[in-house]
């Protein structure tokens, strides 16, 4: 009884010993570690120009869609698209891809550098390196190409150059639209078309 008492009373002696060293070393530490923090120091802040971020305003991955009157659908897809600073109608987009999903079940892609959409007036404009092509066999290229939303009507301004089911073609003008008494859509070469004509090889 007298083993445990002296055991418990030296022990009671070294914690009033130990205590007070580790409370004042952790009280070292911790001042040591505050001395390296200026609290007149300013957080540093990445600088952004906000009235730029504005202005710039964009979207990414947009996708614009319309269907006309006669049930054909009409797509766009941009990768970057930007309003017009001065006609909120209008976008400005670039890598652009489109398609025409026409109601007898045939379908139309196209892509271009870039695109002027507008959508009070429902029309957009492909421009630079249009390409075009159908599922019934056409694939063909040109600078620039108009197309409308409210009903089936696209064209080129320019020339196009390319290939199609009855060969080589070049044309000064392409027209997609509407045939007013069937109502089926139709693809129109104009203005000088030079074509090379390549028969099916009937042994295939």
């Amino acid at each position: 009884m007298v083993l445990r008492d002296n055991f418990y009373s030296h022990l009671v002696a070294w914690m009033k010993i130990i205590l007070p060293l580790a409370a004042l070393g952790l009280l070292c530490v911790l001042f040591m570690i505050s001395s390296n923090f200026d609290p007149t120091t300013t957080v540093p802040v990445v600088e952004i120009d906000l009235e730029q971020r504005a202005q710039d305003q964009r979207a990414t991955n947009a996708t614009f869609a319309g269907v006309t009157s006669g049930g054909d659908q009409l797509s766009v897809n941009s990768k970057v698209a930007r309003p017009d600073k001065t006609d909120s109608r209008r976008l400005f987009a670039s890598d652009v891809s489109a398609s025409f999903r026409l109601t007898s079940g045939a379908v139309i892609d196209l892509v271009s550098d870039h695109a002027d959409m507008h959508h009070g007036d429902l029309t957009v404009m492909l421009d630079g390196n249009v390409n075009i092509v159908t599922t019934t066999g056409y694939d063909m290229d040109t600078d620039s190409l108009f197309a409308r939303f409210d009903h089936l009507f696209a064209e080129t301004p320019g020339p196009v150059i390319g290939h199609g089911p009855p060969g080589d073609l070049e044309a000064g003008r392409m027209v997609l639209e509407t045939h007013p008494e069937t109502g089926d859509a139709h693809l129109f070469f104009t203005d000088g078309v030079k074509l090379i004509y390549k028969p099916t090889n009937s042994g295939e």
